[in-house]
């Protein structure tokens, strides 16, 4: 019957055609008076925007009567906003040219604004940059972002590390919905392919306020690709190789727009063989295979907008033991995953005058599978296994309803404010012999508000929200003939966050922002009941487990001149009953037992960058970064998984001109890792690295089409060396040794 309700909810798109109002206007530069071609004109509130012809006009139809924020932005010239009042008479606007990088709109606050408009600082890459740095996966260049890491299982597995914290404690988004996947397991990775995937942003610390919980950490937003503009068709095709893996992707996309309706497509293979370390071996079933799909239709008028999407990911990976058969095959060995994901979701924005209501409707099926070793006689370790022919020992069904209701109200002086209520359905079944963790469902509802006040030199911005977490899950019996009773608990909490931001003309922000956040126990610390044989431990669960609580504050500073930029970020998280796991004394069946239990803890330290770009050589850029993190239990013990302090340095160059041969650019980076001398409970100590990493590309114009052509290495050296960070650590396993990739994106 929810299947049935959701698919009517899917289904009420308002298509009522309406007047139109439009809006046209020219670009030109302030210092020459020239048109300026190809600027970006964007209304972050209406999603909707054009380009600058080359006599430097533009024009937008279909839109809303109100007053909205005008973003206008491009190469070599100072990002460019103003509150423009719908319908309007033609407009002119003079761009300033600036050697600082051009700005984008940040999605995942609230009030979409610029960055250097936010009052909270957010880290925002696009995903080209990423793959210009030789990124593998997804995870793999997230982890290129200041104060993100990469825990991981080999190569094809990663979760993002937020400055120190990762799993249920950071959120991620997608489609504009929270994903759900399992994502509490270390072997469970990020599960979305790169491809269709524009930029990410990444918010550092307790999101609560806007997100609920598990977002203690922080926040991963992905921002789709965008359709095609209004009345033009595009295409794409995208291939990269992978000399480590002997590895390929490839991408083939569509897009058409008309006035009102757009459509996309775009299909997705990935494949890789075991990755090979610096020390020339193989590691025996890293091997990956992913196939990804993303569709998505949307329709706007001056009215509303509506945005439906679809994403399914099938993922096939090797879950790696010890280094055994030096192969290049891409079928996986046993033990390994079969992850199948589904993410639909439908985005709705009705527009008002000077108002508008965002509903947000999601719906996710996950199915993860694991198929394990055969133990017969004379079984071969060589064989290769075939998902379709096997039956899996651990099959686990997790189903997801999400929704999000806002209010964005009128604007009253210098006041913006949103109210909203967020919510989500979940139930976890279990369909094979093994079981980490049982039946259950999950209940959530939370309601919020939030407001910006802005003056000409500060900003302040502020919220509170109330949530509940209801979880019931059915009494269980583990393979040695354990009962595990069932959970029927719910978890409460009420948080907020305050900033304020001051800028000094264009050249000095400074940002202070102190928010508190929470997660709710999940269901592996609540119900674990049994041997965990990555760990060789006896796990066991405790259902009195509370809320991790925590309260943040970030400091940030930002200097900006024609020649010249530098940041310092500052934070202190303290979390008040940190769940982690601990010895009791106890063995079963020769395995220690380990039981989940609570303790305050706190994380601390920053990141510190400069980026030199003297003008009139603005196509040289000389980038350094340093960061850190430390983290401690009150009673003075050093947390796990905490990513050592680093520092990069890159020396690139960028051209823009040329009459073929477009978007030049060329990189030397030296990534330097120090010794990570503060382990955590159950950890060693690891080793200081450095790796050396280099690229170049271009971009082919052919008139109505364009080739985009890039070779990317990393660790050239070919160290051997072992993250702090990587699950196969205890086993002296050796990370990724000299990869270089090579990619060609052909563009209609």
């Amino acid at each position: 019957m929810r299947h049935l309700m959701f698919i009517t909810l899917l289904l009420a798109v308002n298509l009522a055609v309406f007047s139109q109002n439009t809006i046209s206007g020219v670009i030109k530069n302030a210092e020459s008076g020239e048109p300026v071609f190809s600027a970006n004109v964007y209304f972050p509130q209406l999603e909707k925007g054009a380009m600058t012809d080359p006599d430097g006009s533009f024009t937008i139809s279909n839109l809303p009567q109100g007053t909205y924020k005008m973003v206008i932005s491009s190469i070599g010239f100072a990002s460019f906003t103003q509150e423009i009042r719908i319908p309007s008479e033609e407009i002119e606007v003079m761009l300033k040219p600036s050697a600082i990088e051009m700005e984008e709109v940040i999605v995942s606050t609230p009030f979409h604004q610029l960055q250097s408009e936010n009052v909270m600082k957010v880290e925002r890459e696009s995903v080209s940059e990423l793959n210009r740095k030789g990124a593998v996966t997804l995870s793999d260049g997230i982890a290129q972002l200041e104060g993100v890491d990469n825990l991981t299982t080999g190569v094809g597995i990663g979760k993002p590390v937020i400055r120190g914290l990762s799993s249920n404690r950071v959120l991620v988004y997608t489609q504009g919905v929270r994903l759900e996947n399992q994502q509490y397991g270390d072997e469970h990775g990020l599960g979305i392919n790169s491809k269709g995937i524009s930029s990410v942003e990444v918010i550092k610390g307790p999101a609560s306020l806007l997100y609920g919980s598990d977002a203690i950490g922080g926040v991963l937003y992905l921002n789709l690709e965008r359709y095609a503009e209004a009345n033009s068709l595009g295409a794409e095709l995208e291939s990269d190789y992978f000399s480590n893996t002997l590895g390929y992707q490839a991408s083939l996309m569509a897009k058409a727009s008309a006035e009102k309706l757009k459509f996309l497509v775009r299909g997705s293979l990935a494949s890789h063989s075991d990755y090979k370390g610096g020390d020339e071996v193989r590691v025996t079933n890293t091997r990956f295979n992913e196939k990804d799909l993303k569709a998505g239709v949307g329709f706007q008028d001056k009215k509303y907008k509506g945005d439906l999407r679809y994403n399914f990911n099938r993922s096939e990976i090797g879950i790696p033991e010890e280094i055994g058969i030096q192969s290049t095959s891409k079928e996986p060995l046993l033990p390994f995953q079969q992850i199948d994901n589904h993410v639909l979701s439908l985005d709705n924005k009705f527009y008002f005058n000077n108002s508008s209501l965002d509903l947000k409707i999601g719906y996710q099926f996950n199915d993860r599978r694991e198929f394990e070793e055969h133990h017969e006689e004379g079984h071969d370790e060589e064989e290769e296994a075939n998902g379709e022919d096997l039956e899996p020992a651990l099959e686990m069904h997790l189903e997801t309803i999400n929704y999000n209701f806002k209010y964005n109200l009128p604007k009253i002086g210098n006041f913006e404010t949103i109210a909203g209520i967020q919510g989500m359905y979940q139930t976890n079944e279990n369909f094979g012999e093994e079981l980490l963790i049982p039946d259950a469902e999950t209940l959530d509802f939370g309601v919020f508000a939030t407001t910006h006040y802005h003056l000409e030199s500060w900003d302040f911005q502020g919220g509170i929200r109330f949530d509940n977490r209801s979880l019931n899950s059915d009494p269980y019996e583990t393979e040695d003939g354990t009962s595990v009773a069932g959970i029927d608990r719910s978890f409460n909490s009420i948080n907020g966050a305050i900033g304020a931001k001051y800028q000094y003309e264009q050249k000095f922000i400074a940002r202070l922002n102190l928010a508190s956040g929470f997660r709710a126990p999940n269901l592996s610390e609540l119900t674990s009941e049994g041997e965990h044989h990555g760990a060789n431990r006896y796990e066991k669960g405790n259902a009195g487990l509370n809320n991790e609580q925590n309260f943040q504050i970030d400091l940030a500073l930002e200097w900006r001149s024609q020649h010249f930029e530098a940041f310092v970020n500052a934070f202190n998280n303290s979390v008040t009953d940190y769940i982690f796991i601990s010895p009791t004394g106890e063995t079963i069946e020769s395995s220690p037992v380990f039981e989940y239990t609570q303790a305050d803890a706190r994380l601390y330290g920053g990141e510190i960058g400069l980026h030199i770009h003297p003008h009139p050589l603005d196509w040289l850029h000389l980038e350094s970064g340093f960061e850190m993190v430390t983290g401690k239990l009150k009673g003075g013990a050093y947390l796990p998984l905490i990513p050592a302090n680093s520092i990069t340095n890159t020396f690139r160059v960028e051209f823009d001109n040329g009459k073929f041969l477009k978007e030049k650019y060329a990189f030397i980076r030296l990534k330097n890792v120090f010794d990570q001398n503060n382990p955590g409970m159950f950890e060693t100590g690891t080793s200081g690295y450095g790796l050396l990493g280099a690229g170049f590309g271009t971009v082919l114009d052919m008139g109505a089409s364009s080739l985009k052509l890039g070779i990317n290495g990393n660790n050239l050296l070919n160290k051997a060396y072992i993250s702090h960070l990587s699950r196969l650590k205890p086993d002296n396993i050796y990370n990724i040794g000299r990869n270089i990739m090579v990619s060609a994106s052909w563009t209609l």
